[in-house]
């Protein structure tokens, strides 16, 4: 297995993709690829169409995967709001690689066994397929999508993002084979010599301890603990530092924990999402979630240190399992809210992972929604950091 990946900032679209095409050339030793991925910027919107056509003049791309992007991510480096292109390419020995590509708007019945879900998708679920998917976000219906993945290929990994750039539907392109799509969904399923590691950097700090929701209503979180949860922001507010206070009025997000056997669930255990109102009246608060009682739940707090934190404690904790020295490759999809504009500096994402990891080829881009596993469920984040890394799996 060999991966290996190329960025070009060109700004006409035939020299970018002459150079990215003859870097990853060089890299790779030969001109053509099992698997060929790229990512084009919103710059070269009026030749989305010809980018195929194009890379096949310089490499024979094997399966070509991909995406437009608000922002691209190649050979390691991240060109934001400019003209730029990323090459990635994989010689992929002892792997099938199955392309995917679906409408999400008449997905199976939520409450269908398995096996219909899987006839849908097409995949053997015997091969053990890990997923990469790349989506339309005006056109895709995430929600019900990862969870039907999730129910149907349980021990699978899925990562991926949604197609950026465009502010309004059908601007977006996304690449599979020699076709162009505009909506719905693109993917491949990688099964056989490969596993596929995933890390989440949802960006975010706890604060306070965790906490039981003792009552609530669909999205509408009305007791912590038995208390009202704004009673218990107050009380929070109290203990926290200057700058904290601070963020607790513009960016605070609540966890939910997704493992429920963890006894004692650390950060990046709980997914997060937004905080969407206040009821004054109840101290309740409405979230961008279902809630049930009885889950576990903590306040978050997000800047770009805890971002950079977040991301630090997610890398270390890959470091710390022993996989990473395996790794052949790896592709990012950060939130198109990271990069400079969160952290006023460019690459910081990027320079972290080769800090820890070492220079692994990694591509991607910069998303509209980061797709990702949190405990054993896989979500559509905002704000994100997610990475998928390729590597042979362990010989038995």
């Amino acid at each position: 297995m060999k991966w290996v990946s190329s960025l070009s900032r060109q700004t006409d679209i035939d020299s970018a993709i002459q150079e990215a095409a003859e870097s990853v050339i060089r890299q790779l030793g030969k001109d053509n690829a099992d698997l060929t991925i790229v990512f084009v910027s919103q710059q070269f919107k009026e030749f989305y169409d010809k980018v195929p056509e194009l890379i096949s003049r310089y490499i024979k791309p094997g399966l070509l995967f991909g995406c437009s992007g608000g922002g691209i991510i190649g050979d390691g480096e991240e060109a934001e709001q400019q003209a730029a292109l990323s090459i990635t390419c994989a010689e992929l020995p002892g792997v099938k690689i199955q392309p995917l590509q679906f409408e999400t708007t008449d997905l199976p019945d939520q409450d269908t066994a398995p096996s219909v879900w899987r006839d849908w998708f097409g995949v053997d679920v015997k091969e053990n397929p890990h997923f990469v998917f790349l989506a339309d976000p005006f056109s895709f219906q995430a929600e019900e999508f990862l969870a039907g993945m999730d129910f149907a290929y349980p021990n699978s990994k899925k990562v991926g993002g949604l197609a950026s750039g465009a502010q309004a539907p059908g601007g977006n392109a996304m690449y599979l084979e020699d076709k162009i799509y505009k909506t719905g969904l693109v993917g491949i399923a990688l099964s056989g010599d490969i596993e596929v590691d995933t890390i989440v950097a949802q960006g975010c700090r706890p604060i306070g301890e965790p906490m039981q929701i003792t009552k609530c209503d669909q999205t509408l979180l009305q007791e912590l603990d038995g208390k009202p949860p704004l009673e218990i922001l107050h009380d929070l507010n109290e203990i926290l530092s200057d700058s904290d206070k601070k963020l607790l009025q513009t960016s605070l997000f609540l966890g939910i924990e997704m493992d429920p056997m963890k006894d004692n669930p650390k950060q990046g255990d709980f997914l997060i999402r937004n905080l969407m109102g206040i009821d004054r009246e109840s101290g309740g608060l409405s979230i961008g979630a279902l809630l049930r009682n009885g889950q576990l739940v903590q306040f978050h707090l997000r800047d770009k240190n805890m971002s950079a934190e977040d991301l630090e404690v997610m890398l270390t904790r890959y470091l710390s399992q022993g996989n990473a020295e395996n790794a052949q490759g790896a592709l990012l999809f950060s939130c198109l809210g990271r990069g400079q504009y969160l952290y006023g500096e460019a690459n910081h994402d990027t320079n972290m992972f080769r800090g820890k990891l070492g220079n692994i080829p990694l591509g991607g881009f910069f998303c509209n929604g980061e797709i990702g596993p949190v405990g054993n469920a896989t979500f559509l984040h905002g704000y994100t950091s997610s990475f998928g890394i390729f590597r042979k799996p362990h010989s038995h």
